[in-house]
């Protein structure tokens, strides 16, 4: 008796559930959450990777104008230490020699005090890349909406 009222109860249970929740249309409901939730969960993923990408292709862009810099910044040296103006400076600076007319200024080294001034003042200049770097939410709103744009714009 009891067995049959336990299989009775599972019977008006099981009728409940297809008769109730498994139509057609939530079915159909199901899937097309299912279909959204994962094509949300796609463009999020697609969104990431692409502010991951042009993360690292901005540090490239970086990295080669700084190359750049530093390459034309060789140039120049060389260019300098091929100059007439170096090869005097340095036998001046090598031999001891100097021009008609001039006249060596030798001063002492620089005082404790001195050169905790000039700790304090280079210390003190901000460069550009100390700059904080904007809220996460800040950083995402620029991504998506372009606000880096300008920036990269003004670089190049």
């Amino acid at each position: 008796m009891k067995k049959t009222m336990q299989n009775r109860k599972f019977q008006r249970f099981v009728y409940h559930l297809k008769h109730q929740y498994l139509t057609m249309n939530n079915i159909v409901l199901g899937i097309a959450a299912v279909i959204a939730v994962t094509w949300v969960w796609a463009s999020v993923q697609a969104v990431q990777r692409n502010y991951q990408l042009q993360s690292e292709v901005d540090d490239k862009r970086r990295t080669l104008q700084l190359t750049e810099l530093e390459t034309e910044m060789l140039s120049y040296e060389q260019r300098y230490y091929k100059s007439r103006e170096f090869q005097s400076l340095e036998a001046k600076r090598r031999l001891g020699l100097a021009e008609p007319n001039e006249k060596m200024i030798v001063l002492p080294p620089n005082s404790a005090q001195a050169k905790a001034l000039d700790d304090v003042q280079t210390t003190a200049v901000r460069t550009p890349s100390d700059a904080p770097a904007p809220p996460p939410f800040q950083q995402w709103m620029n991504f998506l909406f372009g606000g880096n744009r300008q920036a990269i714009v003004a670089r190049t």
